[in-house]
């Protein structure tokens, strides 16, 4: 390895993110000899840059890696797992599985893992339904204007729904538990590409691993950090949900992570809704 190297490294501009990696955009921590040029894009938007390759390091959702896995490893860190919660469906009133079948619904990407799981829930692909794809933080303006009927969101939106007058008709982490045994839903996780060799990526890993730790350790500064990417969230607000998506799941998946992620893309296969159901290759 060169004794400097710049590496791209895609994620949301989303507060989980920015607490994540605090350590690494403050340099606050050993990046032993790594530059890091962050990219902030929408999960949808990294979600399609990893179909192409286009970056060194990525978020990308768990529905993504299905049709990544050629060109990506995961890394044991950096995972967003909804245990117990994560993206809802929300309606000005109350709605049930059949009237959202027969509803519009705005969603946020269609290889975000919330889709995936929307299809999951529905037991219909998604050409059986009808769906509008707008950017994440539009799904409100989209069921307030009429454009849809149900919104599918994701992030913070999960907080502050209430503040706009909605109601939620389904929680796919509360589904998800329920139907797994208590199993965290799989969202979103952190990949490398694999033009890397094997004691690079290790070497990356551990760098990564290192900044989510640092924020975790120094959570007072990392969460100021992050306030300025948390829309409509105060400070309190903004901690609550940084504590829901960077947590000990996101240090290292585990067995339990790493089995949800299996069943949930191997259901997906079974129902026709991803090309593959692909083996996990994890950086180690």
């Amino acid at each position: 390895m060169q004794n400097v190297r710049k590496l791209t490294l895609g994620h949301s501009p989303d507060p989980d993110d920015a607490f994540m990696f605090y350590g690494l955009a403050k340099e606050l921590i050993d990046s032993e000899g790594f530059q890091f040029e962050h990219q902030l894009q929408d999960i949808q938007t990294l979600n399609e840059r990893a179909t192409r390759g286009e970056l060194d390091i990525s978020a990308i959702s768990i529905h993504a890696y299905a049709h990544v896995c050629d060109q990506y490893a995961l890394l044991p860190s950096g995972a967003s797992m909804g245990d117990g919660y994560g993206p809802m469906l929300v309606a000005p009133h109350q709605l049930n599985r059949e009237e959202i079948l027969r509803a519009r619904i705005a969603v946020p990407g269609t290889m975000t893992s919330a889709f995936l799981a929307l299809q999951l829930w529905l037991g219909k692909p998604a050409g059986e339904f009808n769906y509008l794809v707008v950017p994440f933080d539009q799904i409100f303006a989209a069921v307030r204007s009429g454009q849809a009927d149900v919104g599918l969101i994701i992030h913070e939106g999960q907080l502050t729904y209430r503040n706009e007058g909605l109601q939620v008709c389904a929680d796919f982490g509360v589904w998800w538990s329920q139907e797994q045994a208590g199993l965290p839903l799989p969202l979103g996780g952190n990949v490398i590409h694999k033009r890397f060799t094997v004691e690079q990526r290790r070497t990356i890993s551990r760098v990564l691993t290192r900044s989510i730790q640092f924020s975790l350790d120094h959570r007072t500064e990392a969460v100021e950090h992050a306030l300025q990417y948390a829309r409509d969230m105060g400070r309190d607000l903004a901690d609550k949900f940084v504590g829901m998506y960077v947590n000990h799941w996101t240090l290292d998946y585990g067995d339990k992570g790493r089995e949800s992620i299996r069943r949930f893309l191997r259901l997906a296969h079974q129902k026709g809704l991803i090309p593959r159901a692909p083996e996990l290759e994890f950086v180690v």
